[in-house]
Parts: structure tokens; sequence; C-alpha cells
């Protein structure tokens, strides 16, 4: 599928705090945990659990939460399908779109029960 200029405006504009629920949800029916999910957010954004914690009570939107991420330089090495989308190809100027969906993938993983050292890649 391709992305467009409305897609990634659309994820932009959502509340980072309505959907993290969602992610912690999904994980504990697959027997993961908060630290875990946390700790995934943390290895690709570099957002502690303090500031995690402050950018969901500020109800930050995706386009903030990414702007003040710090973006683990092996992101590149996130790859495969998410919700239709082959996360390498989606285009450089959907970024955005592309962090969200690479953040996605690690929850995924985590949630099918991947090892966290494969998870987090070196």
């Amino acid at each position: 599928m391709k992305v467009t200029a409305e897609k990634n405006e659309k994820i932009a504009n959502m509340i980072f705090a309505s959907i993290y629920p969602l992610y912690l949800n999904r994980l504990e029916k697959n027997e993961r945990t908060k630290e875990e999910l946390n700790q995934v957010i943390k290895w690709f954004t570099g957002f502690d659990q303090e500031a995690l914690q402050s950018l969901i009570d500020k109800k930050a939107t995706f386009r903030t939460f990414f702007q003040k991420a710090k973006i683990n330089p092996n992101a590149h090495l996130i790859k495969g399908v998410v919700c239709g989308y082959r996360i390498e190809e989606i285009e450089d100027e959907f970024e955005l779109y592309k962090q969200c969906r690479q953040m996605e993938k690690l929850i995924d993983e985590l949630a099918k029960g991947r090892k966290m050292e494969k998870i987090l890649r070196k």
C-alpha cells in the first residue's frame, strides 16, 4: 500500500495517550508486561518512564511524540509488514508515518512472543 499525505497527517494528529492503552492491552493479553512495552519504546525513542509519562499526561500527538524522540540509530533494521505497509518501502517524505509503523512492528513482535534481544536490534 502507498502512504498518502492525508494518512500521514491523520497519524500525526492522533493522541499518543489514546493509543498507548491499546498497545498495553494487546500485550497483556499475550502475557507481556507494561515494563516490556516501555523498554521497547525507550529503545526506539529514547524516552525513559518519566518522559513517556509526561507525554501521556500532556496528551501529546504522534507528531510531538516523534519530534521529541531520539530515534535509535538501528531503527533502519526494523523491516517487515505492518497494517499492510512494508516499512522499508515507506517514502522518506512520510518519516513520521514510517516511525509510527516501526514502533508498531516492535510492539507486534513483542506481542507475538519474540525474544527481547531480537526485538531490540543491535
